[in-house]
């Protein structure tokens, strides 16, 4: 089957600002119109593409459709670049990307940042958990994503970026009430005797509910991993600062508490015993000159500021 470009660009508008008349707007043309190109679709496809809720919802069907029509926006972008129509016609490419939020928070911003000037992109960036945003790819949500999944999902390429590590930290104030106090001299802060039990029912931070990190390091300490109090704060930053000032304890990554560690307003828990977690990026196997430089600027940026 065929589908008009003008349909499918209607379709991702659609589904990016989640109602009809969002979506007219974007595009310029009345809610009715888009309406009507949506049912040529859906008669063309012989199947339901979009689920007519608030904000819409793209159904099985609709995911691949919606997929098509991204990289059909993708080349259609290349070749105008290629071409030097696109800067110079306002023309801009809209980049779906899904990533975590740590890495978000620490290096992401960086590599898009890197890419060059000139490729005519802005992104949409879906933050979710790495175990999950693979899910944004099967669906064509996102053209690529940082994930935790090394395997490839069907009909994208996988590459392996590096570590991020991650060190259970407290501040000392916590740590005095919680754990048993930190003894400090000269030479820093004495954690000999402190007492890891503690945290079987001290309060730990945890970023949202599907946070199982700080769980991952009680399990591998014997220690109990429910009935645990817990706050849940849901932006990277944010996290790290309620550790900080002692809302409880959490696994932060080395970008976020080392300069803490190093004066004193962090204490590590455990030291020597980092969670890693790794890392990869999945992207759709397409020949792309936009996600060909988007791909390259994130495993620049990530040999840099991640473990091997």
């Amino acid at each position: 089957m065929a589908f008009q470009l003008d349909h499918l660009r209607t379709l991702v508008a659609l589904v990016e600002e989640g109602t009809f008349e969002a979506a007219a707007q974007r595009l310029r043309v009345t809610a009715s119109a888009v309406s009507q190109r949506v049912k040529a679709m859906e008669q063309a496809a012989g199947q339901v593409l979009i689920q007519r809720v608030n904000p819409v919802v793209p159904t099985a069907a609709g995911d691949i459709v919606l997929r098509h029509a991204r990289q059909v926006q993708l080349l259609e972008s290349d070749v105008a670049t290629e071409l030097g129509a696109g800067l110079q016609a306002g023309g801009r490419t809209s980049l779906a990307l899904a990533v975590n939020a740590d890495s978000l928070g620490t290096w992401f911003l960086d590599a898009l940042a890197a890419v060059p000037a000139d490729s005519g992109a802005v992104f949409d960036i879906y933050r979710e958990d790495q175990e999950h945003t693979t899910s944004l790819l099967r669906s064509g949500a996102v053209m690529a994503a940082v994930t935790s999944t090394a395997e490839a999902v069907q009909g994208c390429s996988s590459t392996r970026l590096g570590s991020m590590r991650y060190r259970a930290v407290a501040s000392p104030r916590f740590v005095d009430a919680w754990l048993g106090g930190v003894a400090g001299g000269s030479a820093g802060p004495d954690l000999a005797g402190l007492d890891l039990s503690g945290l079987d029912t001290a309060p730990m931070v945890n970023f949202d509910r599907r946070d199982d990190l700080q769980h991952r390091f009680l399990r591998g300490l014997g220690g109990r991993a429910t009935d645990v109090p817990r706050h849940h704060i849901p932006t990277s930053a944010d996290f790290a600062r309620a550790v900080v000032l002692g809302l409880g304890w959490g696994l932060l990554p080395e970008q976020q508490c080392l300069t803490e560690l190093g004066d004193g307003r962090l204490v590590e828990l455990a030291p020597g015993h980092p969670i890693d977690v790794v890392l990869y990026w999945q992207r759709w196997n397409i020949a792309s000159r936009l996600l060909d430089q988007v791909t390259e600027a994130v495993g620049r940026v990530a040999a840099a500021s991640l473990h091997p």
